[in-house]
């Protein structure tokens, strides 16, 4: 029954205390890393789900090549500066047509059917 003294009075002299600073830090850094493994793992399934996308072709005016005739004329609607300040920068837009005039992207890649490769033992 010494022991229960000992531990009363470390109890007491607030000796417990650095024990729960360790556990609370513990818990906050396992936390923190969980947090960050989430995170990680978020971004490495965004990154696996954006490579099985087809390339899109994308103008040089970052539309898509649906906006544009076969002419090569752009159809979408942009935001058009209509006024400056002093330092040239706009203050001011008005709707307007976009002036690309061309796609230049890369040309989307047509399905192609491969047959399997099999041994001919």
């Amino acid at each position: 029954m010494d022991w229960f003294w000992w531990v009363l009075i470390a109890f007491w002299t607030g000796g417990f205390a650095w024990a729960a600073e360790n556990i609370r830090t513990a818990l906050r850094n396992r936390h923190e890393r969980k947090l960050e493994l989430m995170a990680a793992a978020k971004q490495e399934r965004l990154a696996v789900e954006a490579a099985h996308k087809p390339p899109q072709p994308i103008c040089g005016c970052t539309h898509h090549l649906a906006k544009h005739d076969k002419q090569g004329k752009c159809h979408e609607r942009v935001e058009v500066p209509t006024a400056w300040d002093e330092n040239k920068k706009p203050v001011h837009y008005e709707a307007g047509q976009c002036n690309c005039q061309q796609y230049v992207g890369p040309q989307p890649l047509s399905q192609v059917y491969a047959e399997e490769l099999t041994d001919q033992a």
